[in-house]
């Protein structure tokens, strides 16, 4: 599956943002009126700890829909390592808008940031191996497609977006279709041209997907010296994706093995948000 890019986030960025604003903002900012209207004001947003930056998009829309007054500048890009204490953009406009847009801004760069900071780490892992790291769906509620695009600004690749552009047979389906074989046949009549992937727990489940001609076969916890008799097994007929219980002890093994892809729901379900400070100066 392709990669999510930021060119096709336009719409979804507007609706996070939006979202996001009316959770926060509601009604209107009490607080900020404390501050007169045509108070203007600077501020510095710093990150207390090194990141692989991203979400700046999203940022960007948090203070256009605030205020269009409101000047962004960006020290860094989507992708680059910040340094702890590291001054990431700086923001000149009416006071009220800088404030009011300081925790939903911050609260999409660091949660992004923090996903593709460990998307980073993960993909250091297995460097010089040639496996691809997928994400999953395990995603918050209304940010898949964010998370998704961080992913990738940290060097690791995204599988299907959801359940409509891509097929994952697993056990309950194989067992409400009648086996393998006839859950890989029923997919093909369905959507024609969509891939195609199904799980196995063993080397004949193996044998039965590629017969079937499966696109991509999951190998759900299966040990080293069979993954390793998998690639053997398949020689190109079909991408082979390693899942389940992988972690930062075994990555590098199961990488070597010769997979294609390794998915880890860990990539955006267990991030911890990256600490963000603002700093403003009147």
């Amino acid at each position: 599956m392709p990669n999510l890019t930021l060119a096709e986030l336009g719409a979804e960025i507007e609706a996070n943002v939006r979202t996001a604003l009316r959770e926060d903002v509601g009604s209107g900012d009490i607080t900020a009126q404390l501050i007169p209207a045509g108070r203007l004001a600077h501020a510095r947003v710093i990150t207390r700890e090194a990141a692989v930056i991203c979400g700046t998009a999203w940022v960007d829309a948090v203070f256009r829909h605030l205020d269009p007054r409101v000047a962004v500048h960006w020290h860094v890009r989507d992708g680059e390592e910040a340094l702890g204490d590291q001054v990431l953009f700086e923001l000149e406009g009416p006071a009220r808008a800088l404030l009011s847009g300081e925790r939903s801004a911050l609260n999409f760069l660091q949660t992004l940031s923090a996903v593709a900071t460990r998307c980073r780490h993960f993909a250091n892992l297995v460097e010089g191996t040639g496996v691809k790291l997928l994400d999953t769906r395990k995603t918050l509620p209304g940010l898949r497609l964010a998370q998704k695009y961080a992913v990738t600004q940290g060097g690791c690749h995204n599988h299907r977006i959801g359940l409509y552009d891509a097929f994952l047979i697993k056990e309950n389906h194989i067992a409400a279709c009648g086996g393998i074989a006839q859950a890989i046949a029923t997919a093909h009549g369905i959507a024609p041209g969509k891939p195609v992937e199904v799980e196995v727990e063993s080397l004949d489940e193996l044998r039965e997907a590629l017969e079937a001609g499966a696109d991509i076969v999951m190998l759900d916890e299966l040990s080293l010296d069979d993954m390793r008799s998998a690639v053997a097994l398949t020689a190109g007929r079909a991408k082979l994706e390693a899942s389940g219980g992988i972690n930062e002890s075994t990555l590098r093994s199961i990488a070597e093995t010769g997979v294609d892809y390794i998915s880890i729901g860990s990539l955006t379900k267990d991030v911890k948000a990256i600490d963000l400070s603002m700093r403003l100066s009147l």
